[in-house]
């Protein structure tokens, strides 16, 4: 094997590896960040009042109703109403940030 047997494997590898990250990050591109997300919920929540928690699944799951299927994130936050500690969990479409459902945990 010589030197331009090897650059040529090499270059050939380089490409292959730029082809595969770019089509895995298009695919990511499709979503709004878990961040974002949560920080949208958060902005909502802190309208009546403060927060004391909040955590968010980085990675997005598969969710179905009916025949619907998404894939969402699912995350929570936890506040203080008076004396009472309140915990409420959220499920967000991963592709839109569009929130589909809050509830009282």
């Amino acid at each position: 094997m010589n030197w331009k047997d090897a650059a040529l494997g090499a270059a050939v590898g380089l490409a292959a590896g730029v082809a595969i990250s770019q089509s895995a990050s298009a695919v990511q591109s499709n979503q709004v960040s878990a961040e974002k997300v949560l920080q949208n919920v958060k902005d909502q929540f802190k309208q009546d009042g403060p927060i004391d928690g909040s955590w968010i699944q980085m990675n997005p799951e598969d969710h179905q109703v009916l025949a619907v299927k998404n894939k969402v994130y699912r995350g929570g936050i936890s506040r203080h109403h008076g004396s009472e500690l309140e915990q409420f969990e959220f499920i967000a479409d991963a592709k839109t940030g569009t929130v589909m459902d809050v509830y009282k945990i």
